[in-house]
């Protein structure tokens, strides 16, 4: 089949999430057809699998400007945007409706298994940058189908692959194994058969982002209620604690950001969750009974736990992009113009400068990879800055280079001077305060309802670095 000319194409775009669904209303504003290719059954299929968090973002920040243009004309209600949603609300309230007006411009159930230039591998120079991509899909149904685009907007985000609890970055010795024991999410404890597995019993929770303080609150809060009496946790920490580990407190712009840190920081301090420092795990044991133990890799081993929570982060899957050139940096794997932007040693959400097409470039001209995936391993990412991104990144595709590379987006502060960084000497940590705030006042979040009782309202502890 030969490929039509290059300037008759969509732009193909990877995932329906809030960024990919973005993406596609930016180019219809720039008069430019988008295909939004989904490999989930609905919009927001990752949204919809953390539906039971709150995100710490409010409707006014998680509603992107073109979309609420393209919806105003449907009858769409606008939610309150001082409000917080849930993922579920996300999705259901926003994300869905979005891709109906979009229509047939979203194709769900469609894998993308492979994209590169057309007739060209990543070793072929000739006429390369004259060629349109072609996209490989493989639907729901077992086809498989070949597709043309003028460019690529790759939004697929990074939910789908967890990091392991290896210190190492590659899965601790018996991670595999004891897979019958380790969840890579936050539990959803409204679930009857997710409760029961925490309820009353001793859970080790690996990691020491938002989506952990999420985890430490939830299970705290589950120890108080009436039928989790028992219920521990043990919080595994690769550095040790100090004043940034809780985030930014009350100095934090996003107050129920700020809040969710102060929540984890009380599991703790009321005794709910017992803080191991400087463990960075090297395997994962049977005791007899069959409960998991925990070694580091400096020999110690914890007690055995009845259940392990891996919250260590997420990573980019880049193997379907194998025959393009990309420029990604070596450690983050995010865009080499990027990645010291948002380098965690250095920056929280609060305090990387809005960016847009430039920083996203590649070597493969055409290609960007925006969102959540556009930050590699970097865990600070807010909603707001994928929108940013793909109105810039749609300008950009139009010729529109003022717009372009103007700056519209103001981020919030988070209240933490620097980064948390990544890597962990504990005698560092426990040195560094690394919080430009007073010592914050604690605050209790509302306690998840118990399985079959209306959830309270107002801001849970939820997460939303994530797109």
């Amino acid at each position: 089949m030969n490929a039509p000319a290059t300037t008759e194409l969509p732009v193909a775009v990877i995932g329906a999430g809030p960024t990919g669904l973005a993406a596609a209303t930016h180019l219809l504003e720039q008069g430019i057809e988008p295909l939004v290719l989904e490999a989930g059954p609905a919009a927001g299929a990752a949204v919809r699998e953390w539906s039971h968090v709150r995100l710490f973002s409010t409707w006014a920040e998680v509603v992107d400007p073109a979309a609420e243009r393209l919806l105003a004309p449907t009858g769409w209600t606008r939610p309150d945007p001082a409000a917080y949603p849930s993922g579920g609300d996300w999705a259901d309230r926003y994300l869905q409706p979005l891709a109906d007006a979009l229509g047939d411009r979203v194709r769900t159930g469609a894998r993308v298994t492979g994209v590169s230039r057309t007739g060209r591998d990543r070793i072929v120079d000739a006429d390369r940058d004259t060629q349109p991509f072609v996209v490989h899909v493989a639907h729901a149904d077992g086809r498989e189908e070949r597709l043309f685009a003028r460019a690529v907007i790759d939004a697929s985000g990074t939910w789908a692959t967890p990091s392991p609890a290896g210190a190492s970055g590659l899965p601790a010795l018996g991670e595999k194994a004891a897979a019958d024991r380790i969840s890579y999410r936050v539990p959803d404890l409204a679930d009857p058969a997710v409760r029961a597995r925490y309820a009353g019993r001793r859970t080790a929770v690996i990691g020491s982002g938002a989506s952990a303080f999420t985890a430490l609150a939830t299970l705290a809060d589950l120890a108080e209620s009436p039928d989790g009496a028992g219920t521990k946790s043990v919080w595994i920490l690769r550095r040790g604690i100090s004043g940034s580990t809780f985030g930014g407190g009350e100095a934090d712009q996003l107050p129920a950001r700020g809040a969710l840190g102060l929540a984890a920081k009380a599991a703790v301090e009321e005794g709910h969750a017992d803080a191991v420092t400087g463990f960075r795990t090297e395997a994962i044991e049977r005791a007899e009974d069959g409960r998991p133990v925990l070694v580091a890799e400096d020999g110690r081993r914890l007690d055995p736990v009845d259940e392990v929570i891996v919250l260590t982060g997420l990573r980019p899957d880049l193997t379907f992009l194998d025959e393009l050139r990309l420029g990604l940096d070596d450690r983050l794997q995010a865009p080499v113009a990027l990645a010291p932007l948002i380098d965690p040693n250095q920056h929280s959400c609060g305090t990387v400068y809005p960016h847009g097409h430039r920083e996203l470039a590649h070597p493969e001209q055409g290609v960007y990879l925006v969102g959540m995936k556009s930050y590699g391993r970097a865990p600070t990412f807010l909603a707001m800055t994928g929108y940013e991104q793909v109105r810039s990144v749609a300008a950009a595709l139009a010729g529109d280079l003022d717009a372009a590379d103007r700056v519209e987006l103001t981020l919030p502060e988070t209240g933490v001077c620097g980064g948390a960084g990544l890597f962990d000497t504990p005698d560092a940590a426990e040195a560094d305060s690394g919080c430009c705030a007073p010592a914050p006042q604690l605050v209790r979040l509302g306690a998840p309802a118990a399985a079959g009782t209306p959830a309270e309202q107002g801001p849970t502890p939820g997460g939303c670095c994530g797109s």
